[in-house]
């Protein structure tokens, strides 16, 4: 079975934060300075 690839680009666009909703629940995406990505609730 293939898995949605979703390039990191067209996730966030212009943006560093991105917010998921999941089960009524709000979990962010950051970019760090870093360049990595954090997920946090």
């Amino acid at each position: 079975m293939n898995k949605r690839t979703i390039d990191s680009c067209n996730l966030f666009q212009a943006d560093q934060e991105v917010i998921i909703l999941h089960a009524g629940e709000q979990y962010r995406i950051r970019i760090t300075s870093n360049n990595k990505l954090i997920m946090t609730k």
